[in-house]
């Protein structure tokens, strides 16, 4: 689906005559985490790209069959499959991929299926990964180094929906190695060393439980906030 256009983004000092960095550039977005695409929307949608998301292997290959993107963002753990296997897909197609993963030692596979780079969550430099993304998509040069500042965080009520989901994937039967690397990668896209910590020591029904509870603790903490 399309990212509508957000008014309420500050642009910010363009590179070139009147041109923004990622200006004409149009990108798809695969991953099922709205908090991690919020925020990619943050950055990208302010360096002028064109963005659309899709949640899922199946919605991806429905955009890609009729529009092609001049760079995909595509993240390893996926609710219908591997994102490998896209990658691998539009690899062999000549698009540059950017892979994405909550889990640093998903570097190794996703180059190993063709992703051109790696991007491991939290997201880092916002100005480091547009002149990333400038670089793969064009294979123009660096634009000038700007602010390396941190990348803004998702918006708090799309970090909310992520972790209701979160909580009916970890409880309910299902596949468990996805319900905690989606848990694990939403925990380090938001910088909760904790909730990453309580995730790696889920093994049995009573760790899912008590897993659970912690997340509807944070679920009661944001809805105090808002």
């Amino acid at each position: 689906m399309p990212f509508p256009p957000d008014p309420m983004i500050p642009q910010p000092p363009s590179h070139g005559p009147g041109r923004l960095p990622l200006q004409g550039l149009s990108l798809l977005i695969v991953d099922d985490s709205r908090f991690t695409c919020d925020a990619l929307r943050l950055i990208l949608q302010r360096a002028g790209a064109r963005l659309r998301r899709a949640e899922s292997l199946e919605i991806a290959r429905l955009h890609l069959a009729f529009h092609r993107p001049d760079l995909a963002i595509v993240d390893l753990g996926l609710p219908d499959g591997r994102g490998e296997d896209l990658i691998a897909e539009l690899a062999s197609e000549g698009l540059p991929v950017l892979g994405l993963s909550g889990d640093p030692d998903g570097r190794e596979a996703a180059l190993d299926a063709g992703a051109t780079e790696f991007l491991e969550k939290p997201l880092g430099s916002a100005a480091g990964l547009v002149r990333l993304i400038r670089q793969l998509a064009t294979g123009a040069g660096p634009v000038e180094k700007g602010d390396d500042a941190p990348a803004p965080l998702g918006d708090p009520l799309a970090l909310r929906d992520d972790l209701m989901r979160g909580v009916s994937l970890i409880t309910a039967p299902g596949d468990p190695v996805y319900a905690k690397g989606f848990l694990r990668s939403l925990a380090r896209a938001a910088g909760d060393t904790a909730l990453a910590a309580a995730v790696e020591e889920t093994h049995t029904a009573f760790d899912r439980a008590k897993l659970a509870r912690m997340i509807e603790d944070r679920l009661a903490a944001l809805s105090s906030l808002a």
